[in-house]
């Protein structure tokens, strides 16, 4: 399963978010479920990012979003967004 987050933040807190998630990264990674996390970054646009993460099931994303790291991560996350986020769970056909 896919899981793809569309974040857009604000222009001067760019350098902030992309510092906390290379430092929650492999965190994330060591999550039970979780094969890889990507960030993305908007060529055209330096204030929109996306993460591209593979988890073995739904159930594992779920766990994650319940998790301690989860909170903090998206605690100090949050507060940074210049708009609200967009989030969509796909798979491959």
């Amino acid at each position: 399963m896919i899981r793809i987050v569309k974040m857009v933040f604000k222009k001067d807190k760019v350098n902030e978010f992309t510092k906390l998630f290379s430092e929650s990264k492999q965190f994330i990674e060591a999550m039970p479920g979780c094969k890889s996390v990507k960030l993305l970054n908007e060529i055209n646009h330096s204030n929109i990012f996306f993460t591209y993460s593979i988890w073995d099931s739904e159930e594992h994303l779920n766990n994650y979003r319940k998790s301690e790291l989860f909170a903090n991560v998206w605690k100090k996350t949050k507060v940074l967004f210049d708009a609200k986020p967009e989030a969509w769970s796909v798979m491959e056909r």
